[in-house]
Formats: C-alpha cells, sequence, structure tokens
C-alpha cells in the first residue's frame, strides 16, 4: 500500500503542473486519513482500481487547494513528518498515531506547520467493512497524546441528538452529528490571544471564547492556554511554537450526499476551512 501511496502522490503531482510541467507555486497539501476519500471502499483491487469507479467529492476540493500528497505515515525513516512547513496537514479521522508519529507532528508544527484537523469520537458515516476490518474508517479518533501537547482534550456527551446539524462559523456551515466537544486540558487560564479574539471575557470575531478548564475562566495563576473554542468547542483554534491548528470535534463534513445544496455546503466550507487553516490567521 506504502508503493501505492507513492504513486498516487507523483501522479497528482503531475496534474499540478503547467503545460511546462514546471509546477504551479500552490501550497502542499498533506492529507492523513482513515477515511475513503483517496481510494474509496473497494471490495477487491480490481473494484479499487476501475476507471468508471467515482471520486469522493472532498478529493477534487483537496487538489484544487494545492498539490495533494497523501501520507501512510506522519514519521518517515528519519523520524521527520515528509511534508514541507509551508505546506498544510491535513487529519481527517486519522488512525491513533505512534510514539514517533507523535513526536514527528509536534516538532513538525511547533517549527511552523499548520494542521487542519477533523476529529470524530463517534463517526457516523456508514461503511461497508465490519467493525474489526482494518480497513474501516476510524470509528473512534483516539488522538489523546497530540490533543493534550496542544493543550486540548476531546469530550462526547451521548445524549445529544444524533440528526445532523448545521454550525454557523465565519468559516462556513459546518455540518455536524454525534459531534465532540474540545474543552482545555489541565487548568488554562485566559487562553493566548489569537488574531480575531478580543480579550478576557467577550466572544471573538468567529464567536469563540477564550476560556479555560472545561470551558470556564481561568484563574490567577493557573498556566495559560494556546487556544481558544468556538461554537462551544465545536471548533478549536491553537498556537503551538511557530505553527498552528485548526480543529473541528466531528468528520461529518466528509459524508458523502446525494442532496445537491449540502454537497455545494460541504465544498465550499471545506475549502474554506484549508484557506483558513493555510493564512495562519
Amino acid at each position: 500500500m506504502r508503493g501505492a501511496f507513492a504513486l498516487l502522490a507523483s501522479a497528482l503531482a503531475l496534474a499540478a503542473c503547467g503545460e511546462s510541467g514546471v509546477p504551479r507555486s500552490t501550497p502542499t497539501i498533506g492529507l492523513y486519513t482513515s477515511l475513503p476519500i483517496v481510494w474509496g471502499e473497494s471490495g477487491d483491487i480490481r473494484e479499487l482500481l476501475a476507471d468508471e469507479r467515482p471520486q469522493h467529492w472532498a478529493l477534487a476540493a483537496l487538489t484544487s487547494a494545492g498539490t495533494l500528497t497523501p501520507l501512510d505515515t506522519l514519521a518517515d525513516a528519519s523520524g521527520n513528518l515528509p511534508l514541507p512547513r509551508d505546506g498544510l496537514l491535513v487529519l481527517a479521522q486519522p488512525r491513533p498515531l505512534t510514539p514517533q508519529e507523535n513526536v514527528a507532528l509536534d516538532r513538525w508544527v511547533r517549527e511552523g506547520g499548520s494542521v487542519l484537523l477533523f476529529a470524530d469520537p463517534m463517526l457516523t458515516a456508514p461503511s461497508r467493512y465490519a467493525l474489526g476490518d482494518p480497513r474501516r474508517p476510524q470509528d473512534t479518533v483516539l488522538l489523546s497524546p497530540i490533543l493534550a501537547r496542544w493543550g486540548l482534550r476531546l469530550e462526547f456527551d451521548d445524549a445529544q441528538p444524533a440528526d445532523e446539524r448545521l454550525v454557523a462559523t465565519d468559516f462556513g456551515a459546518i455540518p455536524v452529528a454525534l459531534a465532540g466537544r474540545f474543552r482545555f486540558s489541565g487548568n488554562s487560564g485566559e487562553g493566548a490571544l489569537l488574531p480575531g479574539t478580543s480579550g478576557k471575557n467577550g466572544p471573538d470575531r468567529h464567536g469563540g471564547l477564550v476560556t479555560g478548564k472545561t470551558g470556564i475562566m481561568g484563574k490567577d495563576g493557573d498556566a495559560a492556554s494556546p487556544c481558544h473554542l468556538i461554537a462551544d468547542g465545536i471548533v478549536a483554534q491553537c498556537v503551538s511554537g511557530k505553527g498552528r491548528i485548526l480543529a473541528i470535534s466531528d468528520a461529518a463534513l466528509f459524508e458523502e450526499s446525494e442532496d445537491r445544496a449540502s454537497l455545494d455546503i460541504r465544498r465550499k466550507t471545506l475549502a474554506s476551512l484549508m484557506a483558513q487553516a493555510l493564512s495562519g490567521d
């Protein structure tokens, strides 16, 4: 599979070149995911490689934002994340990271990398693969070590309604279903003021609050959080060293839809989130 990823990455890089064969000045988009965005779900290799096989809608959205590089690991043989630091790493419901991947990701972000994370504690997208099949998307995201490193923890309310709904943000309407909530890990006082935050007690321009432990203001002497929360914790923006993280506590955005209006919302919101993550704001 690793060889197949390499071949696909080469093909996508060539597609990003002009007629002269010289790459356009576009960012590199690294994609690390358990979702069927690149390959889709298939019964065998023949179905996987079939020409008439429909593409996932998000694949076109990702390639339009830059040169897409699918990743099957976040730590190469040298222990480094194989992505330039001026690119964007999209983590869409990733599988649990190894200790080496946690270290590589943490270092890459601290040195200036940007991450767009979709972390779903209760994935609602259907799969043709049974529970326990390694090809099945990650049903419950398991990223506690790196989230804690960034000052976050992910909570889940199992009493919430199961229906999909739209959460309004300045980045677009984000579809969520059985979503998680980001909260600050440990005792965090007032978070670091990111662009758009207004100070101690007021909402920022994205509808978020800079808050303390479990979403309330901290007290004097608490450590400062590098994050702030938006839409009651559905979205978090964090700073780590020179890098930034834009995190969504759900992955329903990537679900397929036969409704054209719903699919259009998904495309526009994904494009807006990528633009925001790349902007560094």
